[in-house]
């Protein structure tokens, strides 16, 4: 698998051609000086169970995965917690109200978005939401639903960190 950074080819700085492979993680412009290093962007999952103990699941309306099972979440925004990230993202994709957001793991995660790899860190959170009753899909879920636990298949999720993550929330429980 090629490093991501094989795609920069001009400085973001300067705009020069003269852009070389600094290191294992970073470019560095001979003309400027500017380096470049590729971290990975920041996302969130939330882990939601109803009072019945059943998770809370999402079908993807769009690609990569489409009509796979999900969880609620995304990318975080800039000038935004994490906390802030997966609480407006279920609020978004769900139209629960997230009371609140407990950090369990973080999983790596090759993300592909318009022809290209988003390397991200997933960050895992077990949310509280105390009326769970009027769950409904929105944004990009085509569906939203519960799954009582016994139930619940980590192979029927498309995205591989959010698969390997409920097989270890599962594991947990």
């Amino acid at each position: 698998m090629k490093h991501p950074l094989h795609l920069f080819k001009y400085c973001p700085e300067c705009g020069s051609l003269h852009f070389v492979v600094n290191n294992e993680k970073s470019k560095r412009c001979e003309s400027c000086g500017f380096v470049y290093y590729f971290n990975p962007s920041a996302a969130t999952v939330a882990l939601i169970l109803n009072k019945q103990g059943e998770l809370l699941v999402c079908r993807r309306a769009k690609e990569p995965a489409k009509d796979t099972l999900d969880l609620p979440g995304g990318f975080i925004d800039s000038f935004e917690t994490a906390e802030e990230g997966v609480m407006r993202e279920v609020l978004e994709e769900t139209g629960l109200k997230v009371d609140e957001a407990i950090y369990r793991f973080s999983l790596p995660n090759i993300y592909p978005f318009s022809g290209f790899e988003v390397h991200t860190l997933d960050l895992f959170f077990v949310c509280r939401v105390d009326d769970t009753d009027f769950v409904s899909a929105q944004d990009d879920a085509a569906e939203a639903f519960f799954v009582p636990i016994d139930q619940v298949n980590p192979n029927e999720f498309g995205l591989k960190s959010v698969r390997e993550g409920v097989m270890r929330f599962l594991k947990e429980l």
